[in-house]
């Protein structure tokens, strides 16, 4: 059984699946976190070459099943999954958590990429909290006005605003924290990407809290016909449905 991980319900996948006889588990990730949390069990980190050379691999390692549990954003890797198990008929599910939910008091705004974000930035705020991790940044670094505390696990590649100051931590945060974050900072706008989940949900709730409009990036879709569960629970069940077949 291969995990493809990266975030939380991957580690807490290959946990609980490594505990049962009958699953061989090997996750990979993409090794682009300098130093990632590992999950339990056997880990391969580094790209397979795309498509093809996951289906290589999948082939070369006597793969029975494939759980794409990458981050909601990570499109890439989730197509190349989708094509690998297409052509080598590896049974795929996409273990995705659920999106974020707007709430009473919520100010937010829905864009469908970064570009689109930072176009709706410049008419909303001068004080940018941005917390879309190290990737995309450069679509903001046009902004000249605004200034943007950026946060991210690892350093962001690319061109960054002018007017910025780097804050690298990883979650989850408090709710506390977070509002004091707001407030010292005197942000006036929250950009974030919709990566659903508890372990940054506590920004959301700062920002609702203090009045602050909130640009929400929508998830990139996911393959068409894609097989999708919410949870690590949903997806050892389907991974023990799988077992059962193939053994």
């Amino acid at each position: 059984m291969l995990i493809l991980g990266g975030t939380r319900e991957a580690r807490e996948l290959a946990h609980i699946a490594s505990g049962e006889r009958g699953f061989e588990i090997v996750s990979s990730l993409a090794g682009r976190v300098r130093a990632p949390l590992l999950p339990e069990g056997d880990v391969r980190i580094g790209g397979f070459g795309g498509a093809e050379g996951l289906r290589a691999w999948l082939a070369a390692n006597d793969v029975a099943a494939m759980v794409d549990a990458t981050h909601p954003f990570a499109a890439a890797i989730s197509a190349n999954a989708a094509e690998a198990a297409r052509v080598s008929g590896v049974p795929l599910v996409h273990l995705r958590r659920p999106r974020w939910v707007e709430q009473t008091g919520d100010r937010w705004t829905r864009v469908p990429d970064l570009p689109a974000a930072a176009a709706r930035v410049a008419a909303l705020g001068e004080r940018v909290f941005l917390t879309i991790g190290r990737q995309g940044v450069d679509a903001f670094a046009g902004l000249a006005r605004q200034w943007f505390l950026i946060r991210a696990i690892d350093p962001p590649e690319g061109a960054l605003p002018e007017r910025h100051e780097l804050l690298l931590a990883r979650g989850p945060f408090a709710l506390e924290d977070e509002a004091r974050l707001l407030a010292e900072h005197r942000i006036d706008v929250l950009v974030t990407k919709d990566s659903g989940g508890e372990q940054t949900e506590a920004k959301l709730t700062a920002a609702r809290a203090a009045g602050i409009p909130v640009v929400v990036v929508d998830r990139p879709p996911l393959p068409k016909d894609a097989r999708i569960v919410e949870s690590a629970a949903q997806a050892l069940d389907w991974l023990r449905h799988r077992r059962a077949r193939h053994g």
